[in-house]
Formats: C-alpha cells, sequence, structure tokens
C-alpha cells in the first residue's frame, strides 16, 4: 500500500522555537511553505484551525493557488458552519485545486477554547452533532435529489447543491479524537483516523479498536500518526538537538510565564495536573511522558511533557535511516499516512523531503515486494 506523508502549512512562520513575527497572515510565506513542501515530495499539507487562528479554508486556498500537485488536508470543527454550506465551501475548493482537497475534522475537547466561538456543548454532545454533521455533509455531496433533513441539531428542507467533489470517490474525511466517543464517529464516518505519536504498543492498540468498530459499517479507514522528527546525522547529534530544543522550549515558557498557554505558578513551575489539557489524546501523552522521556527504539517525549500534551509533540530521534526505520516499525502495525513536521518548519520540511521521505518510501516498497513474494 502506498505511504501516505503530510507536512504543515501555518498563515505564518512560528513554532515552539520560533515566537510569531510580522503579519498574522504572510501570503508569501503561505506560499513559499506550500511549495517547499510540494517540492520535498510530500502528499499533502494540513492547515490547522484554533479558536483564535485565521480561516483554515482561506489559508489552504492560497496554499493551492501556488502549488499544482500538493493536496490540501484542511481542519475543520463543525457546528460552527451549516454542514450544508460547508459541503458546497469543500466542493468549490476541491475543484478551484482540481481535487487536491481533504477535511481533517476536530470535534474539539477544549471546553474553553470551544467557548470563545460560542460552543457551550458538553463533549458528548458535541460528538453527536459532529456526527450528525458529518452525515449532512456526506449527503450534500453525493445527493442527486434535494433532500430534507431532521435530527437533534438540524432541521434541512430542500437541500441540493449544484457543486459535488472533483473526483468520483469523493472528498476524504481525516478525523482525530482517541476517546470513546471519538472513535464511535471516526468508525462510521471516517476516511482516515489520525492519532498522536505514541508507542507502537499504544498505535496499535488504537488501530485494532477503530478497525473493530469500523468493520461494524463494513468500512476500512487508513491510519495516520502524527510526529516532530529530529534527525540529524548522527544519533548522538540528534538526541544533543532533542535535548536542546527540550531546554529552549522551557525557557521560553519560564519566560513568559505560560507552559503551553497555561499560567505557570509564582516559582514558574509547571501546572498541577488539574490545569493541563484534559482531552483524551493529551491525557494519553501525559500519561505516556510521566513514565519516562524514551520509549521503544527512539521515541522521545519530551516536548510532549513540556507542553502538557497539548498537541502533536512527540519525536522519533535518530539519524535518517534510524527513524526511516521506525516509521516502517509502525507502517507493519497498520500505519499507512505520516504527518511529519519540525520545530525549525521550513529547514526540517527540506530535510526530511530530502533525506527521510524517500528512504521510508524505499523501505516499504521493499516491504510490499517481500509481502507479495511470501
Amino acid at each position: 500500500m502506498p505511504v501516505e506523508f503530510i507536512g504543515y502549512v501555518s498563515a505564518r512562520e512560528q513554532s515552539e522555537i520560533f515566537a510569531p513575527e510580522g503579519p498574522e497572515i504572510d501570503p508569501a510565506y503561505i506560499g513559499a511553505t506550500a511549495l517547499l513542501h510540494e517540492r520535498a515530495g510530500f502528499d499533502r499539507a494540513l492547515v490547522a484551525f484554533h479558536a483564535n487562528s485565521p480561516e483554515s479554508i482561506l489559508i489552504a486556498q492560497h496554499a493551492a493557488s501556488v502549488t499544482t500537485r500538493l493536496g490540501l488536508l484542511v481542519a475543520h470543527r463543525p457546528g460552527f458552519t451549516a454542514p450544508t454550506l460547508a459541503a458546497r465551501q469543500f466542493a468549490t475548493l476541491d475543484h478551484l485545486s482540481r481535487g487536491r482537497v481533504a477535511v481533517h475534522i476536530i470535534t474539539g475537547g477544549n471546553d474553553i477554547e470551544l467557548q470563545a466561538d460560542g460552543d457551550n456543548l458538553t463533549k458528548a454532545d458535541r460528538y453527536a452533532r459532529t456526527a450528525e454533521y458529518l452525515s449532512i455533509l456526506k449527503r450534500e455531496w453525493s445527493s442527486a435529489a434535494p433532500f430534507d433533513h431532521d435530527g437533534r441539531f438540524y432541521r434541512i428542507r430542500g437541500a441540493h447543491s449544484a457543486v459535488r467533489p472533483y473526483r468520483p470517490e469523493g472528498i476524504p474525511i481525516y478525523f482525530g479524537g482517541a476517546s470513546d466517543e471519538a472513535i464511535a464517529v471516526a468508525a462510521e464516518y471516517a476516511d482516515g483516523y489520525a492519532l498522536w505519536g505514541e508507542t507502537l504498543g499504544g498505535v496499535g492498540e488504537l488501530v485494532q479498536r477503530v478497525k473493530r468498530e469500523a468493520a461494524h459499517y463494513g468500512r476500512k479507514p487508513r491510519f495516520s500518526v502524527s510526529f516532530r522528527p529530529i534527525i540529524a546525522d548522527t544519533e548522538a547529534e540528534a538526541w544533543a538537538r532533542a535535548e536542546q530544543l527540550e531546554a529552549e522550549i522551557l525557557a521560553r515558557q519560564r519566560a513568559s510565564g505560560t507552559l503551553a498557554g497555561i499560567a505557570l505558578d509564582t516559582a514558574g513551575n509547571t501546572p498541577t495536573p488539574d490545569n493541563l489539557p484534559t482531552n483524551a489524546g493529551s491525557r494519553r501523552l501525559q500519561a505516556l511522558s510521566a513514565q519516562g522521556d524514551r520509549h521503544d527504539t527512539r521515541l522521545w517525549t519530551g516536548v510532549a511533557r513540556a507542553t502538557g500534551g497539548r498537541w502533536n509533540s512527540t519525536s522519533l530521534v535518530g539519524t535518517a535511516e534510524q527513524v526511516a526505520q521506525s516509521l516502517l516499525d509502525y507502517y507493519r502495525i497498520g500505519v499507512e499516512t505520516f504527518l511529519i513536521r519540525g520545530f525549525d518548519p521550513l529547514q526540517d520540511a527540506q530535510r526530511y523531503g530530502r533525506d527521510l521521505i524517500p528512504l521510508v518510501r524505499a523501505l516499504i516498497e521493499e516491504e510490499d515486494s517481500r509481502r507479495q513474494v511470501a
């Protein structure tokens, strides 16, 4: 099975080690980043969504306008746009980009952030709304005749779109979330299930769980794992860079008085567990980092601990050859998509394209050939 690589395009340059500078939206940076990913051999690039960030669909449209091959994985939070309108927006962008759009559904596990956009539903209700939202979205993309819908969250009469997805197979839907509610929705609607980087055992457990749930609907989603690879010419140099990155991140947090947006105490210490992110994915990373920094062969959780497990923050550390071998191990347990982005966004993406992605593709091609012979 061909492996897929997803990178990351943001509205301006920033990361855990780079404070954002310049305008909130930098068209030149968006275009340069998108082109770099296309030339580096990435299949797609994620455009993120936050309650205070620039609009993801519009950022993706600009990235699509300067590229010819790169796919865009557009993060989207259901519930703030009518599902029929969202279906037309994504289908329109899909035509403008000639079939390069995929949607990453993020229901959201942070109550405070969601309240900034006026969403006060409970977590269970948010996932129930997401399921209904996706059923309407898919129906708007596929229905040949006007349709009505009577549900808990939406009542619709005569819905019909003149614009459908560019390709007959439609627009892929990726889905993130590790809670029971998230897995139930993903099993029914997701074409790709995305999770943050964990141990081989942890990822394998979620892969099998989602497979079992999806089988009830006759579905077989792809699986995506996100990492922040740290690669260098030697393994020692890679681990030294990892330690340096963690030190830089902690120093920046102490200087600003925050940890991943959470206020530190007066002594500059990290927040108590009660103040850390509580979504299921973050709790899994918090538990993993509490067990130590290094797991399996080269999985590192230093940044996950420093950021409270708030986002994609685990790394594979080593030479390009060593990290490629680790990614092959994840492929062997069912992962076919890797979302990789660096702490130095442009330089790391360039190095991934030069040193890492070709190696992984070659290893997986060799692996598939052996399977066919066997």
